[in-house]
């Protein structure tokens, strides 16, 4: 029986879009400029393809201008150096994300440096990574930055909270640590070298799952009334055929044990695309010297 406090990412998500297209709607008004997001997808992944078609149409839902670049599995990859290159010149552009994976004669990690950083809205580029994890100033990646906003709504002041990363990837697990420590968490980040792991995550306050293995963390590795971050996508076979998501925690046990957890699907999942929206208009407003709109986390849940 579930008795955790249900974390709900999907309205979250919606509040902050909406807040989002109302500061797109003023930037326009006052300064003549909407935020403009460019995807490109390389291949015809059916995943990928989803969740580019839905990035668009939630950018175009938020009145932002949105252009779409789709090359096919087996481009060169100069072809897509040339066109990231046209985007990091096209002032109607403010921000450019390159759907993962690519194919292997794509390297990603050329392609990634190849953004600029400024419009660099996954913050995967090293200037970005590199002010995450010092400190400063860059764009955060949306998927750990949605996971902060969902914490600090159910939270608060996590000051002194332990913290346990579970996963060290450069796309969540250390991006999610270096939020962490920034909000003075004590952090510790497992994976799958940790000695006796499911310890490690008994003693979070906070435990953020970001593995990729299907219901891989029991209740028995929850400490009662933690918070617990899901950020697992995986589809598991179903006895009609049909298959179905979950995450990367078992959330019939874990959810009787935890105060609060994310659901999957409609978790974490919502809340990356509005973060990528919330980039494309903080991008906007830097490229033109203009003011980041402040509070709007706290406006969405107003």
């Amino acid at each position: 029986m579930t008795m955790a406090e249900i974390i709900d990412g999907k309205r979250f998500a919606e509040h902050l879009r909406a807040e989002i297209g109302r500061h797109v709607v003023r930037l326009r008004e006052q300064h003549l400029v909407t935020p403009g997001l460019a995807v490109i997808l390389v291949g015809e992944d059916p995943a990928s393809q989803v969740y580019v078609r839905n990035k668009a149409r939630q950018a175009r839902e938020a009145t932002m201008a949105s252009f779409e670049y789709r090359l096919p599995h087996s481009v060169p990859q100069e072809k897509v150096l040339e066109l990231i290159e046209r985007l990091n010149a096209d002032p109607a552009v403010h921000g450019i994300l390159v759907q993962l994976p690519l194919p292997p004669q794509v390297d990603a990690d050329r392609v990634i440096n190849a953004i600029r950083p400024d419009k660099d809205i996954d913050g995967f580029h090293p200037i970005n990574a590199g002010a995450l994890a010092t400190g400063g100033d860059g764009m955060v990646p949306c998927t750990p930055l949605g996971c902060l906003m969902l914490l600090k709504h159910r939270l608060g002041d996590m000051s002194g909270l332990r913290a346990v990363v579970l996963g060290r990837s450069n796309i969540v697990g250390k991006p999610m640590a270096s939020l962490l420590l920034r909000e003075s968490c004590t952090v510790t980040i497992a994976h799958s070298k940790t000695r006796d792991l499911a310890e490690e995550c008994r003693r979070a306050d906070i435990l953020v799952a970001a593995v990729g293995r299907a219901r891989m963390v029991h209740g028995d590795w929850i400490k009662p009334g933690a918070t617990v971050i899901d950020v697992g996508i995986n589809r598991i076979e179903t006895p009609d055929g049909k298959g179905r998501l979950v995450g990367d925690v078992d959330f019939d046990s874990a959810a009787a044990v935890a105060g609060a957890i994310t659901p999957v699907p409609g978790g974490v999942g919502p809340m990356t695309i509005a973060c990528l929206l919330l980039n494309t208009l903080e991008a906007a407003c830097r490229q033109h010297g203009l003011p980041v709109p402040a509070g709007l986390m706290e406006a969405a849940w107003g």
